[in-house]
């Protein structure tokens, strides 16, 4: 790629989102890229780790819900609510 634009667009170009990887020295570019990439996880220079606190799951057809972190959790739950008078 050439552009900033041209890898953002290359990367989107997928029906898939599940996750992505960007590699800089430059934050200023990173934190323009990240939001712009569509993908449920994206790693800045490095791939793969997880942390069971943080959500991950993916976006267009990589996208079926979050596992780990409160979401997970919630996914398993039903809320009810309790009013007691006494």
């Amino acid at each position: 790629f050439d552009t900033t634009e041209e890898a953002i667009h290359l990367a989107n170009d997928t029906p898939y989102g599940l996750a992505a990887s960007v590699w800089s020295d430059n934050l200023p570019t990173v934190m323009h890229v990240v939001p712009e990439i569509q993908a449920g996880t994206v790693w800045v220079n490095s791939h793969i780790p997880l942390d069971p606190n943080m959500p991950f799951g993916g976006h267009k057809q990589s996208g079926v819900g979050r596992e780990f972190g409160r979401g997970a959790v919630e996914n398993f739950t039903e809320l009810k609510s309790v009013c007691i008078a006494y």
